[in-house]
């Protein structure tokens, strides 16, 4: 058995939510916030045999798909910066980092 962590974007959390109840693949949500642009993520959590892993990251590569997006970068305070402006950026989000740890072991009560 394994433990799936898989954070995504929220754009896709809805889609992935009924993908992996549409495979029959039982999934925790939790809500998450990113450290890089502190925008919403969700974390899945995810306990699967280990005959099925392989069929869970299929559907979360299908499913979380980067793409392009445009960032204002932050203002600072610091006086060295003096007249500098912020700027949109652009960046890629989305996708899904995803982190598969074994089970030593499972209780359900």
């Amino acid at each position: 058995m394994k433990i799936i962590l898989a954070i995504v974007q929220d754009k896709d959390s809805n889609r992935l939510a009924n993908e992996l109840i549409d495979a029959n693949i039982r999934a925790t949500k939790l809500s998450s916030t990113g450290g890089f642009l502190k925008a919403g993520n969700s974390t899945f959590i995810v306990g699967i045999d280990d005959d099925r892993v392989e069929e869970a990251l299929e559907l979360i590569k299908k499913t979380c798909q980067s793409r392009k997006q445009y960032v204002s970068t932050p203002v600072t305070l610091d006086i060295t910066m003096d007249g500098q402006v912020p700027y949109p950026v652009e960046v890629e989000v989305g996708g899904a980092t995803v982190f598969v740890l074994p089970v030593e072991g499972f209780h359900q009560y």
